[in-house]
């Protein structure tokens, strides 16, 4: 069964489709992961990043493993080599393209077959598992989303404005709308959340309990399947 939680950046939809998961007994499939890893094995093989055809040749013919929350690379567990600066400064040369967009969300649906998966992004349920038996749309206002990106920072030990943060998050949602591929926008037969006032807690819940009124029909869509084969 695949469950998508999609949304604009801020949404909180990593924290929650990591605890809807766990909850469920169901796999994590970080794609975030998946973009990086594609990106650190283009800069050890050297591959230029104006060169789209040869990025979009790797990124489709690259053997990536995802198991147990790590992700492999031609057989090498990359998990930790994936999160330096030197990679997320260059991932963009691979999540921009359409191209290339194209061959991850096949790698996506290869690695996702027969397993349960809940996974998170902005195109899940409309690009890449279009035919998800559960698909949710999280979301909040511009404002809230500020307000949450500002308390994590200032967690972290980063001060920054609430409007410091909005001006970024704003010009990022407008990309991210216009994109040719993959762009953020809610599936027709999704479920949107809005989480405004809302706790993590509270978003988890009633995620949770959006997510187990799919899991009936799933289960006799399967006993159909089943009794027919």
């Amino acid at each position: 069964m695949i469950i998508t939680i999609d949304g604009p950046a801020g949404a909180g939809k990593s924290s929650i489709a990591r605890r809807v998961a766990s909850e469920l007994g169901f796999e994590f499939l970080d794609t975030g992961a998946m973009y990086r890893a594609v990106t650190w094995g283009a800069m050890q093989r050297g591959l230029g990043w104006d060169d789209v055809e040869q990025l979009v040749d790797f990124a489709g013919t690259v053997n990536l493993v995802w198991q147990d929350d790590r992700i492999y690379l031609d057989d090498q567990d990359i998990s930790e080599e994936i999160r330096t600066p030197q990679v997320t400064g260059n991932i963009r040369y691979l999540a921009d393209p359409p191209p290339i967009r194209e061959r991850m969300s096949a790698q996506q649906r290869r690695i996702a077959v027969g397993r349960d998966i809940v996974t998170e992004g902005r195109d899940q349920g409309t690009e890449v598992f279009p035919d998800a038996e559960c698909k949710i749309f999280l979301t909040a206002s511009p404002e809230e989303r500020a307000r949450r990106r500002q308390q994590q920072l200032a967690a972290a030990g980063r001060v920054m404005t609430v409007e410091e943060i909005l001006t970024a998050q704003n010009q990022r949602d407008l990309e991210d709308r216009m994109r040719p591929v993959g762009r953020l926008r809610a599936a027709s037969d999704a479920i949107v959340v809005q989480t405004d006032g809302m706790t993590p807690e509270e978003v988890c819940q009633e995620v949770l309990r959006l997510v187990r009124t799919c899991l009936p029909a799933h289960a006799a869509n399967s006993d159909s399947a089943d009794a027919s084969s």
